[in-house]
């Protein structure tokens, strides 16, 4: 009777919605159940709304706590020791026996509103005791005043609750394994069960807009999200109504499906138009202006832009009058100065109604799985491709990534990364604007001295970035610009050691190294503040699958393929304009190949060799041409390197060392790099004044051929 009155009562108040039934019954009867952690709420929440008499396995402290007496009189208690050896083993002596037990493996309820440790006690239980393993998430109390998030969200009295059974499943350690490492590896199975737990409850099959509006919901209309240089700070629900009011605009000068050029910078008028065409089904193209008018209307060619938004100011400014004049032969421009002025005042306040209301009246006119963007490669190896990304791809790489390292809305972001480029795009935009994180859009990464600046100023927390753009910044940085830095992500190339070190010496910071492509929305692997190795680029996102292709050469790697959630759509490319061609892989549909050589350890930690057209064959050895460049990075650290190859006469492929070292030879790299194989040593040395790179930092390395071979 109690049971059922507090499950009416609970409902009433919370609307609170369990799923996955079906998965609790087969999980059988010994069973041992794992749940996050997010509030005082939770014990009584799955004690009333989970079947059969439910045991809780409690810290002693904790169950002895006057409060907690009446509620754990309606259940079975095992109190537990996590830190105690013996308290383990009881622990698992209880599950040979049918039993439903509940566990936090976290041990405490989060002060973060993600996953936090997860102690390895835990896993060694369901390993030893082979109980079935049934993972519970439980999502909506932590905005309850009942959780431990006061000043991190915003709290409400009774915000909707779900929970979320998923499929059982058991840890079984490799026999071999035994003692500390044994217990290590089943916490590090348990970890991801539990990460995986949080990206398969998440709500990442919806559209941006979607998202938007639910994150409105969770920190409030008035919560500061955008800024840019102009100085005027940009609210949910003013982010909402301009988005509206333009859209509504844009929609008498384009249509439902089509590609729309954005030829603007960062700013927030850039992310209100992407929003806006999202809104009403267009998709923005994002043109990436740093490469020129050809590379722009090549790409306007091969996604069909008919109609290219862009800014008057932002033109004059950027001096891309040149450029502008070109395209509009090719395309017709939309300046955002005359569509303001369509806009009248009556449509401003409609928007205003419209804006407010949108909970309620606004369905996507689009599917999660329908193109949320085009961005196009940067053509670092060739020619420039367009990636279709859809709604649900970029959704589910922020949920991925968010499974793993913990945002608030207490942070700050300085976005200075292109919004062309997917880094800057997903990462650097989206991932802040439905997280309630407040972001300040900077329109270069290049002025390298203003940005450390701007981050002491901002008291910045959060910060994506390339090496060339980093190691830049921490030569020009004073020490305390960086004080108030939670996360520096690096990714896009490889992130040298040198640069490393400075920002763990000079700001004590540890940059969290990850790896992906356009293609892959684009994270692929990211090392974490509870997962982290020094020279990897981290573990595979949650929930997705990777495969080694073997490379005739190479004995401890393979080419990587993958696949998962936030695999792109496909490509457009310029041989087949406006058609989309889906990834292509040896391993069937939704696997992409990503061309790059890597290794992954035991952990899962990858180590990048180098991209499969970026190894040479030299005398019938493969020669990873990054490797060359690593040892460059050695032996001159202040310099920089790019390593190409080049047919020879002799033995297939020659490899070219190009850096801004001055006077370097093959003997310096030998000493610098003892032991080194005369194979790795490049043929020939050129020595140049700067390296060609793109907008992103990247190396341009057609470029770099041409400046060999005497074509540039």
């Amino acid at each position: 009777m109690l049971k059922t009155f507090l499950q009416k009562l609970l409902i009433l108040l919370y609307r609170v919605e369990i799923t996955g039934l079906d998965n609790y019954a087969k999980a059988g009867k010994k069973v041992l159940i794992v749940a996050n952690h997010t509030s005082f709420l939770d014990p009584l929440l799955l004690g009333v709304f989970l079947p059969h008499d439910i045991t809780f396995a409690i810290n002693t402290q904790i169950s002895q706590r006057w409060w907690l007496k009446p509620f754990l009189g309606l259940s079975r208690v095992f109190p537990m020791d996590p830190t105690h050896p013996l308290s383990l083993k009881d622990l698992i002596h209880h599950l040979e026996h049918d039993t439903r037990t509940v566990i936090f493996p976290e041990g405490r309820i989060t002060v973060t509103g993600s996953l936090m440790k997860i102690y390895d006690g835990t896993g060694m239980v369901a390993d030893k005791s082979q109980a079935a393993v049934l993972p519970i998430r439980i999502s909506g109390a932590q905005y309850t005043h009942f959780s431990k998030l006061h000043k991190v969200v915003r709290l409400r009295f009774f915000p909707k609750i779900s929970i979320h059974i998923l499929p059982h499943t058991y840890i079984s350690a490799p026999p071999a394994l035994k003692g500390k490492v044994r217990r290590a590896y089943c916490g590090h199975v348990l970890s991801d069960i539990m990460m995986n737990m949080m990206f398969m409850t998440s709500a990442y099959r919806q559209t941006i807009f979607d998202s938007v509006l639910a994150a409105r919901q969770i920190h409030g209309g008035k919560h500061k999200l955008v800024e840019d240089l102009e100085r005027k700070v940009l609210n949910y629900n003013d982010l909402i109504t301009g988005s509206i009011a333009l859209g509504t605009a844009i929609c008498k000068r384009t249509e439902l499906g089509e590609n729309v050029g954005v030829f603007l910078p960062n700013s927030t008028k850039t992310l209100v138009t992407i929003l806006a065409l999202q809104l009403y089904g267009r998709t923005p193209a994002m043109l990436n202006y740093s490469t020129g008018s050809a590379a722009m209307m090549s790409a306007c060619v091969t996604a069909r832009v008919k109609t290219i938004l862009t800014s008057r100011r932002f033109i004059e400014l950027a001096d891309l009058g040149a450029e502008a004049e070109l395209l509009s032969q090719q395309c017709a421009l939309v300046y955002l100065e005359d569509v303001a002025a369509t806009i009248t005042p009556w449509a401003k306040l409609w928007a205003l109604v419209q804006g407010r209301t949108a909970d309620y009246w606004y369905r996507p006119t689009v599917s999660p799985d329908s193109p949320a963007v085009v961005l196009f490669t940067s053509g670092s190896e060739g020619t420039p491709k367009g990636v279709v990304l859809s709604h649900a791809n970029i959704l589910g790489n922020l949920k991925q990534l968010e499974a793993c390292i913990n945002f608030n809305a207490q942070d700050i972001v300085l976005n200075f990364l292109p919004m062309f480029h997917s880094f800057g795009f997903t990462v650097g935009t989206i991932l802040p604007i439905t997280n309630g994180m407040k972001t300040f859009f900077y329109p270069s990464p290049l002025h390298y001295a203003v940005i450390p600046e701007m981050a002491y100023e901002l008291h910045a927390t959060v910060m994506f970035g390339t090496n060339t753009f980093l190691s830049a910044y921490a030569k020009k940085a004073h020490p305390y610009d960086l004080f108030n830095m939670r996360y520096v992500v690096a990714g896009a190339e490889k992130l040298q050691e040198s640069t490393r070190q400075i920002w763990a010496d000079k700001f004590g910071i540890r940059i969290l190294e990850g790896y992906g492509a356009t293609e892959t929305s684009p994270i692929t692997s990211v090392n974490t503040p509870l997962y982290h190795k020094s020279g990897t680029v981290g573990r595979f996102m949650p929930a997705m699958q990777h495969k080694l292709e073997a490379v005739p050469g190479i004995e401890d790697a393979g080419q990587l393929h993958v696949s998962g959630p936030n695999i792109m759509l496909g490509y457009l490319l310029a041989n087949n304009p406006g058609v989309l061609v889906p990834p292509a892989s040896v391993y069937g549909e939704g696997w992409y190949d990503t061309g790059d050589i890597v290794h992954v350890d035991t952990e899962g930690f990858i180590s990048i060799r180098g991209r499969s057209k970026r190894f040479a064959k030299v005398g019938g050895e493969m020669v990873s041409l990054a490797a060359v460049e690593q040892l460059a990075m050695v032996a001159w650290p202040n310099a920089h390197h790019a390593a190409i190859s080049l047919p020879d006469p002799k033995k297939g492929e020659q490899v070219i060392l190009v850096t801004t070292q001055k006077q370097a030879t093959n003997a310096q790299l030998s000493e610098a790099n003892p032991g080194v194989a005369a194979i790795s040593l490049p043929k020939k040395i050129k020595e140049v004044a700067a390296i060609p790179v793109m907008a992103t930092g990247k190396i341009n390395y057609p470029a770099v051929t041409a400046l060999v071979t005497g074509k540039a």
